[in-house]
């Protein structure tokens, strides 16, 4: 028998050296970059003290838009959380990354198959050392094998690939939460839009009416001979007035009501909404904002994960400096003969690459992986002023509302003085046009004040409603305890 040669020790010491190398990872270590954040907000001098802001997206956020109260709006939450097409696409979004995730997750294992079937060759007389002019013959060589291809993951190629795309799901989860706040708020937004066009309808109703009323008296007045026509005129220029203002009011009131449909995912000719008048909101959005809140913002987070992404892929793209060794196998049964094919006799192995070779190494590529690891640390250095801008944008959108509710506040207030300042005017005018102290311009100036400051009152309402909306969504959507979605 012969005596089987042993292996060179020295040969394995190489491959051993890379094997100990698989645990090693070239990634920079990621560390969340400093962003200056104010001690206490601006508009909000009672605000209490900010901490290192650390991404809280995972927190529940509830369904904030219940503090209103309104039954109305929570009912179109629920329509636009259930059918909303901007949604979907951004779950299905979500489900791509998560896929990719799981793709790239796999490179950690083995990939193994099996696979059967017959090979036609034949080679030619110098492969099997006969004269140029012999005659060769073909043969067919049938297989039924499992092969097995691993990659070892060398100064941590593989692994960074899997924190890359770890870290965008986490973004894409991050940007879908920032999807369904936006959408929230804008479901919110417009309702309370419509409830602000229903106001203002209800208004040019109640004016209308009364301007109905005086266009009698005045037409009587005239029948009689009291009043010339140009005081009728005036009468009738002034109920054409409101009413060709009250149509324009109906016509957006009409647009807002499709725009509303369209968040639902409805079509506006099948949805409708009564008309219901908004009221003044009572709601005081504490100004004391704990940070927590706004590191829960959707969009900060999807920023930071966006940095852990590009961080990994450095990783990566420095991977490309060193070998790269990938294992291959295949184990089974060859045969000349399909009936011979799984007999004992008939068992074959490969160890090492199918195809390729088991052990790569670059030499020279012209600075293609240099600018390979150039472009990467330029994504994250893009991603990290990103982020930070994120937060500034953040911090502003914040005192906007906040200093918004503050001066809407007193700005409602004296808009009450005005309105009742207005309606009593006008009454006076009307007792005077009636001694005949005034003429007919005078109740018709009173008039009109009324109708734009009773407006703008309604107008004012409706901002306030909206900057209560874009401050809770400033924040992260909420501010009270923890409840689930």
């Amino acid at each position: 028998m012969h005596q089987l040669k042993r292996s060179n020790p020295a040969l394995l010491l190489p491959l051993a050296a890379l094997l100990v190398l698989a645990g090693c990872s070239v990634a920079p270590p990621y560390q969340h970059p400093a962003v200056e954040t104010p001690a206490v907000f601006k508009e909000a001098p009672a605000a209490s003290q900010w901490k290192a802001a650390e991404p809280a997206e995972s927190f529940p956020r509830g369904e904030w838009w219940k503090v209103f109260a309104d039954p109305t709006l929570d009912r179109l939450e629920a329509q636009a959380a259930e059918a909303n097409q901007d949604l979907r696409a951004g779950l299905a979004r979500l489900a791509q990354a998560r896929a990719v995730q799981r793709n790239a997750r796999s490179a950690l294992f083995p990939q193994i198959g099996i696979g059967a079937g017959p090979t036609r060759q034949r080679p030619s007389p110098a492969a099997q050392g006969h004269a140029p002019d012999a005659e060769t013959n073909a043969s067919t060589l049938w297989r039924a094998q499992a092969s097995v291809a691993y990659e070892v993951d060398l100064f941590g190629r593989v692994s960074s690939v899997v924190d890359a795309t770890a870290a965008t799901t986490a973004q894409r989860e991050a940007l879908f939460r920032s999807l369904q706040l936006a959408i929230q708020a804008d479901v919110a937004h417009a309702y309370f839009s419509l409830r602000e066009l229903d106001a203002l309808g209800a208004l040019y109703a109640e004016t209308l009416s009364l301007r109905e009323q005086s266009l009698k008296l005045f037409q009587r007045r005239f029948d009689e001979g009291d009043i010339g026509e140009l005081e009728l005129a005036r009468s009738r220029t002034e109920l054409a007035s409101a009413r060709a203002e009250a149509v324009g009011v109906g016509r957006q009131r009409a647009v807002a009501e499709h725009s509303l449909a369209i968040l639902l995912g409805q079509a506006p000719s099948v949805f409708s909404l009564p008309p219901q008048p908004l009221n003044r909101l009572a709601i005081q959005v504490p100004p004391g904002l704990p940070s927590a809140l706004l590191e829960r913002r959707p969009d900060i987070a999807a920023a930071e994960r966006a940095m852990a992404a590009a961080n990994a892929r450095i990783g990566t793209a420095k991977a490309a400096f060193f070998p790269r060794l990938s294992l291959t196998g295949a184990l089974g049964y060859e045969s000349a003969e399909l009936g011979d094919l799984f007999k004992w006799s008939s068992r074959a192995f490969v160890m090492g690459p199918l195809a390729g070779t088991l052990l790569t190494l670059p030499i020279f590529d012209g600075g293609a992986r240099q600018a390979g690891v150039d472009q990467a640390t330029a994504a994250y250095e893009e991603d990290v002023a990103n982020y930070r801008q994120t937060v500034l944008r953040a911090f502003k959108e914040v005192e906007d509302n906040l200093v918004h509710l503050r001066l809407l506040g007193d700005q409602s207030q004296s808009q009450d003085e005005a309105v009742n300042s207005a309606r009593r005017a006008a009454r006076l005018s009307q007792i005077q046009y009636r001694e005949g102290s005034v003429g007919q311009l005078s109740v018709i100036d009173a008039d009109r004040s009324v109708l734009q400051q009773r407006r703008v009152a309604i107008q004012l309402d409706a901002e306030q409603a909206g900057a209560t909306v874009g401050l809770i969504r400033a924040i992260g959507g909420g501010w009270g305890g923890e409840s689930s979605n």
